[in-house]
């Protein structure tokens, strides 16, 4: 191997780490005369090696002043698998002055996968960084089936760090059931419109039918269909239905909330109006609830259609006055907590389910979405078509149940026909209801070759009934 080469042929790479690799020398003679940067790219490209080779010359690197360079040592010395490693590993952990390589060093632990790197993992337990205890938990899941292991774990549970938390709740699930995922039967909620509250038609609902919810709950007190006694009152009521929600939610699937803040007018000149930050307080409300929030997405509406609050402000300009136009709206996306990742999920489909219900071209590749609002003189507040196809594409496959349990207008049924999905709503407005039954039975709109079933409470009770 030629120096110069080393320096200027990047070409040269595949070369160069073959003989670095097998030759103690050559890799130091690289380490001398490389930048940074050149040792990173080597480290980072390594792969497999002899053990005796380079284990001396990679030990030296944990001395390294670049913490990169430290951290690409201890992943690669790792590699090994050698328990005559734990201790230095262990001084890395406790005392290294990067986070990002005492992490490294706990998870060059926990690979090692040996009896006697147990003391040292359950040692990091009580680290101050979280990263560093995930790291520790993840070695000793090696050895949760030992009786003393699985009580410091579950100790655990009580850690204030949420992921910690949830690393720790899903070890627990994990021993009390299977990994499988057991699909329940949704047929008798397919393309089915209850009209009654949302809450007593999830009630009557069996565990984990629907497979993605997209919905935006009524306003508070903005419209005629949404009057609350207070907002406390209202936020309560949201905290029922996503609470019933996640419940009928197969694991791991999605809920994305449509909603913005909401202004209730002033009483008089005399009196200030009021806005209310629905996104922000509905977030706290999910989360607790048991849902984990994945995206923000915002919606931008043109100016034109959003009510002028900043009219006065032009005319005088006067500081503190200042109102923006509302021209846009949040698409929160949650899923249902779990352990499983979601490539878990996608495995629960035929292949050419998965093939049929790739996204096409031309979608949205940032979270700041332009789509014009739709307007109805049957409902004040209806979702645009394109804005529900969007979010039924995105976020469910061919053949699932989607769900909107504020049904309003019913768009969200349509949409989910036309691209292929069933699809499951509850509206408990009668005239809203009536819309949408005629929305459905209008003759030549839709394909003959499904039908929709329309339900009342009662109905809708007598069906679940039958059907246990």
């Amino acid at each position: 191997m030629q120096n110069k080469n080393i320096k200027e042929n990047s070409k040269l790479y595949p070369d160069i780490i073959n003989s670095v690799k097998s030759d103690e020398n050559a890799f130091k003679k690289f380490i001398a005369i490389s930048s940074d940067g050149e040792i990173v790219k080597l480290l980072q490209k390594l792969g497999r090696f002899e053990d005796a080779i380079l284990q001396v010359e990679l030990l030296k690197l944990l001395k390294n002043s670049n913490a990169k360079i430290r951290a690409l040592a201890l992943k690669n010395l790792a590699k090994l698998g050698d328990v005559n490693l734990l201790s230095s590993f262990m001084n890395i952990a406790l005392n290294d002055k990067s986070t990002d390589v005492r992490r490294e060093a706990a998870s060059a632990v926990g690979r090692l996968r040996s009896k006697t790197a147990k003391k040292s993992l359950i040692k990091l337990l009580d680290d101050k960084d979280p990263k560093v205890i995930q790291q520790a938990i993840r070695g000793l899941l090696v050895f949760k089936h030992d009786k003393d292991v699985k009580l410091v774990l579950l100790k655990m549970k009580s850690h204030p760090n949420d992921q910690i938390q949830d690393l720790i709740n899903g070890f627990d699930e994990k021993e009390k059931k299977s990994n499988r995922l057991v699909k329940k039967n949704s047929d008798i909620f397919h393309n089915v419109v209850v009209n009654a509250d949302t809450n007593v038609v999830m009630k009557l609902m069996p565990d984990e039918v629907i497979d993605l919810t997209f919905t935006s709950p009524p306003y508070y007190n903005a419209r005629d269909y949404s009057i609350y006694s207070s907002y406390g009152e209202y936020l309560d009521f949201l905290r029922e239905v996503f609470n019933n929600l996640l419940r009928i939610t197969r694991e791991g699937r999605f809920l994305v909330v449509n909603s913005s803040p909401v202004i209730v007018p002033r009483v008089s000149r005399a009196h200030a109006s009021r806005r209310y930050p629905i996104p922000f307080d509905l977030h706290g409300i999910l989360v607790q609830n048991g849902w984990e929030f994945i995206d923000d997405i915002i919606w931008v509406k043109p100016e034109a259609s959003a009510k002028n609050r900043n009219a006065g402000f032009l005319q005088n300009r006067k500081p503190l006055a200042y109102k923006p136009n509302s021209i846009s709206e949040m698409l929160m996306v949650y899923r249902k907590k779990t352990d499983k990742l979601i490539d878990w999920n996608i495995r629960q489909y035929p292949k050419e389910i998965v093939q049929k219900s790739l996204v096409k071209d031309g979608y949205e590749t940032s979270n700041i979405w332009y789509v014009d609002p739709t307007f109805s003189k049957k409902h004040s507040a209806v979702f645009p078509k394109e804005l529900c196809k969007k979010v039924i594409e995105y976020y469910s496959f061919i053949g699932d149940l989607v769900f909107d349990p504020f049904a309003g207008s019913g768009t969200l049924g349509q949409v989910a026909i036309e691209c292929n999905r069933k699809f499951f709503l509850t509206e408990v407005d009668k005239n809203y209801f009536s819309s949408i039954k005629s929305l459905f039975t209008t003759p030549n709109l839709f394909q003959s070759d499904f039908d929709v079933a329309f339900f009342n409470q009662k109905s809708f009770r007598d069906r679940i009934d039958k059907n246990k």
